[in-house]
């Protein structure tokens, strides 16, 4: 198999990440496509007690374990399987869950910080900034954390208003401008997920992203 390539897709916290992700994978059968996510590696917080987890800011990059996260995609990007860790946000802890992956010709690893460590950064062959209103980004944040994550809208809101929108204006924002493509996500976009999908069709058959045309 050649040197798989990784793509990162980046942006605030509900932005759309994610679905843009399934959906490149739902509407791609032709591409063999791997998804890793950022929010698997937020650091273990067992052993601290349930009121200081809360008040972690699991938005600023010190709360991840970013060194793992690279490791990780170096094995990827060299073909080789990786044990990737599973956590649980309701605990704000890792569980016992080890989860295989195995290298694809196609890897994407969807997180908010994808681009801030100039490390990790430089392993991506293209990356793509979801790029949505903040007022946007709280509503689908609100109804998600509320909804999976057992949160109630006073603590979402207060999390939003602290820690959330704060750190991405200081970590995430800025890489907006790191990014080969820029989408805006407010609204289901088919053009979008075309584009997306083409590039890494040639990249498959391209690899040097110098002559990548979104298109």
């Amino acid at each position: 198999m050649q040197k798989p390539i990784l793509v990162a897709v980046t942006g605030g916290s509900g932005s759309g990440k994610s679905t843009i992700v399934r959906k490149v994978c739902e509407y791609s059968p032709d591409l063999q496509i791997s998804v890793l996510q950022q929010d698997h590696y937020y650091r273990d917080l067992s052993h601290l007690k349930p009121a200081e987890r809360d008040a972690v800011n699991f938005d600023h990059p010190d709360s991840l374990d970013m060194a793992l996260i690279r490791t990780h995609l170096e094995a990827l990007a060299a073909g080789h399987a990786i044990e990737r860790p599973s956590y649980d946000f309701a605990s704000h802890t890792r569980t016992k869950e080890i989860v295989t992956m195995e290298a694809t010709p196609i890897v994407m690893f969807d997180g908010i910080l994808a681009l801030f460590d100039s490390s990790i950064r430089r392993l991506f062959d293209v990356s793509v900034y979801v790029d949505v209103p903040d007022d946007v980004r709280f509503i689908r944040r609100l109804r998600r954390d509320v909804r999976e994550r057992g949160r109630s809208v006073e603590g979402v809101i207060e999390q939003y208003l602290g820690s959330v929108k704060p750190m991405h204006d200081e970590f995430v924002a800025p890489t907006r401008r790191m990014a080969d493509l820029v989408i805006s996500w407010e609204r289901w976009n088919d053009r979008s997920i075309s584009m997306l999908a083409n590039a890494m069709r040639e990249l498959l058959h391209n690899p040097d992203k110098s002559d990548l045309k979104f298109s």
